[in-house]
């Protein structure tokens, strides 16, 4: 039962068909085991007393290729846990997760806008897989709240295999997006708090290939099985045994032990190996029957190219080895029946065999194991954890069919080690891998990670106010924000109080590093939204999240390069340091008694064909910029993205780089130390000039408009009244 006041966990899970009801395993590659942790995972945390909602996000689908549940964009599972279905790429289409790449930061608007509606920010966003740990990143550093990643397979090893196989990278690339998909673990891994993996192996063999790997943040914790559904036969077989139904139109005997495969049709699975395996072997062919259950199909040629390989291969094998009456592969079978093959298998007195090339983990043991089926498995990964915790099985190598015969029988021979292998699973999975001692164990990182930012009550705050906030004040820097610390510290404390509603911005002329070192040194934390660079610059939270959808925006027509040419034809300009520059802003130190005019320097580029945005300031300082950057542009950009209206955002300023945004309708505020270049705004309604100086004037503005109360909105001038008024 979730608690009120407690934690508000995110789970990111993009790809693939997702819901709770009848999930469709094995209906394609991305349909498969991360779908079973996810939901299974979300299921055990909303049951710890300490978490009181849990989210399991995905991708919203309005297909006629999937089942019209995938377009319910919410689908409640239990008290105080949801699928949440968030839109992402082409309404109706279903897409492989390799073409998901270009369509991320739409769902990361989309999912910020359900954010909004429910005014909440969770205290953990877990992504789970590539994709969604990009996702992650990019929220988690909006919102500054906390993240966690599970890379369920990854991109490094993914490749290093390929190419083993005889692939060129070239081919692996094209497929799948390598690249774009490593990049977006290096991604998650540089943010994540703590990153969970599912054995000692996947830590030191794959995570600890990447640059951004750091063995303190790896939390190795199994996954649970569900021992509701996967329990030992208990009695006599049922009269509507589902299971048995499903193979008994393949089988001569079916009182014959069987030897149990379930995964999906794909190539990495190695079903071909366990076929040619009980081909091979005569004495094992006598003993025993095959079964394989390898996802739901309709036809062959209607699956993926992976998928029909591998049924393909599974076809002329068993003609090869003519076993006809002796392997059943039934084409469909629905969730609620796995457990049944399991616990038909145990009946039977046979073993389940999971042959796979590589398995990070390998659920299906554990399955198998709480069912009282003894196993046969890869020596790779999450069986060698596994089996050396049950004690249940045996390992084999998955290259040798010999080998994997021969442990085959040897395990069916031995009826006494049989039971005892039985026994052990049973009770090894219960001891080792329930969901309760999964979730205990994750919720202690998570507490870790999280406790600290929920007590932390500094200015700005650590959560992020851009989701319940419902207005927001941003102010200028340099002689705005700073100037006088008695009047800093009175705006921290007026601020601090007005709580979660109240988000607070900076917008400056500096860098982005020069923006840091003016913070430090006034001690003053990283807001919720900072604009630098005189608005070429939009960054979100303590982690400085870079809004790319703004650097999209203002790259049109930007030819840094040539302006600098063009402008370095004009006298009183100097070209200032490195420190002083940035991708979408140049920036000059003026002579005034030497330098064109604005308008001058304008028509200067117009006749060069060049377009920019001209900012003078201060009298002494000169910034090009792309024609769509300012800090105006920029204020009224966040705005529409984060769905505050203007009249609603409080912004201060002191000079002509400030002059845009305290027009239209923001709620201007001109501190009283202002540069006499702002005078020409005096009289405008929605604009303030304040008797006191750098803070004490923003605290000035903040009781004239009542804008920690109702907010008083002066009104504006229509475009009638302006007419009028001319005429």
């Amino acid at each position: 039962m979730s608690r009120h006041g407690g934690l508000y966990i995110m789970l990111v899970s993009i790809h693939g068909l997702l819901r709770s009801r009848l999930p469709e395993l094995g209906r394609d590659p991305d349909t498969g085991g991360q779908i079973t942790y996810v939901l299974e995972l979300a299921r055990a945390l909303i049951q710890h007393p300490e978490v009181e909602k849990v989210d399991l996000v995905t991708r919203r689908i309005e297909s006629a290729d999937v089942d019209d549940d995938y377009a319910e964009p919410v689908e409640p599972i239990a008290p105080g846990l949801s699928i949440v279905r968030v839109a992402c790429g082409p309404p109706h289409r279903y897409l492989r997760k390799e073409l998901l790449w270009p369509h991320l930061d739409t769902f990361i608007d989309n999912l910020v806008g359900y954010l909004r509606s429910i005014g909440r920010v969770p205290d953990l966003v877990h992504g789970h897989y590539a994709d969604a740990g990009e996702v992650a990143s990019h929220l988690a550093g909006l919102l500054d709240t906390t993240m966690a990643f599970t890379g369920h397979s990854l991109g490094r090893v993914k490749l290093q295999r390929l190419v083993d196989q005889g692939s060129t990278h070239e081919a692996v690339e094209k497929r799948y997006h390598i690249t774009r998909r490593i990049e977006a673990e290096e991604t998650a891994l540089n943010h994540a708090v703590f990153v969970v993996a599912s054995t000692n192996q996947e830590v030191c063999e794959q995570y600890e290939l990447y640059d951004y790997y750091q063995r303190r943040r790896m939390l190795v914790v199994p996954p649970g099985v569900d021992l509701d559904r996967y329990s030992p036969p208990v009695g006599r077989r049922p009269k509507h045994d589902l299971a048995m139904e499903r193979i008994r139109p393949f089988l001569h005997n079916t009182k014959k032990p069987i030897v149990l495969a379930i995964s999906r049709a794909d190539p990495r699975k190695n079903i071909g190996a366990l076929i040619r395996a009980f081909g091979e072997n005569t004495a094992l062919r006598e003993l025993a029957n095959l079964v394989i259950v390898a996802g739901n199909r309709e036809r062959i040629d209607q699956l993926d190219s992976g998928a029909q390989e591998v049924v393909n291969e599974m076809l002329r094998l068993i003609d090869l080895y003519d076993l006809y009456g002796s392997v059943a592969y039934p084409k469909h079978h629905s969730p609620d029946e796995i457990p049944e093959f399991y616990r038909m298998a145990a009946r039977s007195k046979g073993v389940f065999v999971n042959p796979a090339l590589t398995e990070p983990f390998g659920l299906t043991l554990l399955e198998a194991a709480a069912s009282g089926l003894p196993v046969v498995a890869t020596d790779d990964g999450g069986p060698r954890d596994i089996v050396d915790a049950c004690k249940n099985g045996v390992l084999i190598d998955p290259l040798d069919p010999d080998a994997i015969g021969t442990a085959i029988l040897d395990a069916l021979s031995d009826r006494s080690r049989w039971r005892l292998w039985s026994r052990r699973g049973i009770s090894g999975s219960r001891r080792h891998f329930s969901w309760q001692a999964h979730v205990d164990k994750y919720m202690r990182a998570v507490k870790t990670a999280v406790t600290p930012r929920r007590k932390e009550r500094r200015f700005y705050g650590t959560k992020s106010r851009l989701i319940t906030a419902d207005r927001i004040v941003v102010c200028d820097i340099d002689n705005t924000l700073i100037g006088d610390r008695k009047g800093l510290t009175e705006l921290h404390r007026v601020l601090r109080e007005a709580g979660s509603k109240v988000a607070v911005g900076i917008a400056t002329g500096r860098s982005f590093a020069l923006t840091q070192e003016v913070l430090r040194e006034w001690k003053i934390p990283i807001p919720q939204l900072l604009i630098t660079s005189v608005g070429s610059s939009i960054r979100y939270g303590r982690n400085a999240i870079e809004d790319k959808g703004w650097e999209k925006h203002i790259h049109y027509r930007w030819r840094p390069e040539v302006i600098r040419e063009a402008m370095a034809d004009l006298p009183g300009l100097e070209l200032q340091g490195p420190e002083g520059q940035s991708k979408f802003k140049i920036s000059y130190d003026v002579d005034p008694d030497k330098v064109p005019s604005v308008p001058e320097i304008r028509r200067h580029l117009r006749t060069a064909q060049l377009q920019a945005r001209i900012i003078y300031s201060h009298g002494a300082y000169l910034d090009v910029l792309p024609i769509r950057a300012s800090k105006g542009m920029a204020l009224r950009y966040f705005c529409l993205m984060w769905g505050i209206p203007p009249e609603r955002c409080l912004v201060a300023g002191d000079s002509g780089n400030d002059a845009e945004m305290l027009t239209g309708r923001t709620l201007g505020v001109v501190v009283g130390n202002h540069d006499p270049e702002l005078e020409v705004l005096r009289g405008q309604p929605q604009i303030y000039f304040a008797e006191g100086h750098y803070a004490w004037g923003i605290l000035e503005g903040i009781q004239h408009y009542d804008f920690l109360g109702e907010i008083r909105v002066p009104e504006l001038e229509t475009a009638t009244d302006v007419a009028s008024t001319r005429n």
